[in-house]
């Protein structure tokens, strides 16, 4: 995840830089935030969908017991921050004891990610007196466009009404908004949506080549939509961190973000400012696959995130997870390396330290390679480090500033 927001206030109240990694066998201590899928079941049918969930019981699914087991071994392994996710997680038959159960176990931070469409009544209720840390509610758009995305009319509807009951009930939440060339025409909506109802956070996220993401890779954005979103995005935080609102914007699963935020940066700032945005930047590490982030599914398989299903280290039925995570996996000890060992353009890219190869199973869905280059890195080689002739296409990108709703001239950049 790339917290944009964070990095904008660094240019205007510089903190010190927090050295979170180290490097080559001391990765290994790092512990991640766990993203627990808890079930499969879902009552939408998301085209994006990374884990392919339908509304129906799925086999093999931890138990009660099992589950329970699995909370206390992250709680005594001491975990940074635990999501419990799903399909729907509002789904599962146990979901509220389980919340329950990490709450007191005193997780330093417990987050839900909802499609938000249960978030009604008694169940927000219970939400709310679990005392989450976040909820995190996925729309794909306004009215229809949602709906079509989500597979069930009215969810737009169902989803805002969960983020009025969120809000009304003090917790904090989110909006997570997937960005494709069905969509894209939407994300000034999507940000004036947060505007207009207090939303907390916005968070957009790039499509990742995994379960149903993979089969409608199609309809990922081309890399010029990107750039202009990613324009949009910058000129909001900015215009955020300006006049001290609120909104937090993050993105995720893309790294080659923080590259361009970086490059944005040196265009409009002098450079000790620069330098010490890039110091932070370099500090974070882009990618964390396998090292900060880690992924449990619903039959108690880890993976290195959500959307590696293909590749399993363990499972917690079978192994603790604390073992699983710190035993010798060949494929973790691989992306702990810093640098990893990547080819094509990523391996020659000069900013390796800030992206950190971007999102490894892309690379994988398309050529079969895991160190292979990232296909959505919209960056040009000028802009990553390279001779500019390589690829003439990218280099000859143009980039249509972003005006939407929130331009304001007073918050020029320069």
């Amino acid at each position: 995840m790339f917290r944009l927001t964070q990095y904008m206030q660094q240019l205007v109240a510089p903190t010190p830089v927090r050295v979170r990694r180290g490097s080559g066998g001391e990765n290994a201590g790092v512990k991640p935030v766990v993203i627990w899928n808890l079930t499969r079941r879902c009552n939408l049918k998301c085209r994006h969908c990374y884990t392919v969930s339908a509304d129906v019981d799925f086999p093999f699914e931890l138990s009660h017991e099992q589950a329970m087991g699995v909370l206390d071994d992250l709680s005594g392994f001491g975990i940074p921050a635990l999501i419990l996710s799903g399909g729907e997680p509002l789904s599962r038959f146990d979901f509220f004891d389980i919340a329950e159960r990490a709450r007191a176990l005193n997780f330093r931070y417990l987050a839900l990610s909802t499609n938000g469409t249960k978030l009604v009544g008694d169940t927000a209720a219970r939400v709310a007196d679990i005392g989450f840390d976040y909820v995190g509610i996925s729309l794909d758009g306004i009215g229809k466009q949602n709906d079509w995305f989500r597979g069930k009319d009215g969810a737009f509807d169902e989803a805002l009404a969960g983020v009025r009951e969120c809000k009304a009930r003090g917790i904090k939440v989110g909006l997570r908004f997937t960005i494709t060339d069905s969509n894209a025409h939407m994300l000034d909506d999507m940000l004036d949506l947060c505007d207009s109802e207090g939303v907390d956070k916005f968070y957009l996220s790039h499509l990742v080549y995994a379960g149903r993401g993979d089969k409608n890779r199609g309809e990922d954005t081309q890399h010029i939509r990107t750039r202009n979103a990613m324009d949009a995005l910058i000129e909001r935080a900015w215009i955020a961190v300006a006049e001290d609102e609120p909104l937090e914007i993050v993105t995720g699963n893309n790294d080659a973000d923080a590259v361009y935020f970086l490059q944005w940066a040196r265009k409009h700032f002098d450079a000790e400012k620069v330098a010490h945005v890039e110091d932070h930047l370099r500090a974070w590490g882009g990618n964390s696959s396998g090292l900060g982030v880690a992924n449990i599914a619903p039959t108690g398989a880890v993976h290195p995130d959500t959307y590696w299903s293909d590749y399993t280290v363990g499972n917690v039925k079978q192994t603790p997870f604390t073992q699983l995570w710190t035993g010798d996996d060949p494929m973790l000890a691989t992306l702990r390396q810093r640098p990893r060992p990547l080819k094509g353009r990523c391996g020659a890219c000069a900013f390796k330290e800030v992206c950190g190869g971007n999102t490894r199973i892309r690379a994988l869905q398309i050529t079969g390679d895991p160190w292979a280059e990232d296909p959505a890195c919209y960056l040009s080689n000028g802009e990553i480090g390279l001779e500019p002739g390589a690829t003439p296409e990218a280099d000859r990108l143009t980039v249509t500033p972003f005006r939407g709703k929130r331009h304001d001239p007073e918050h020029r950049f320069f």
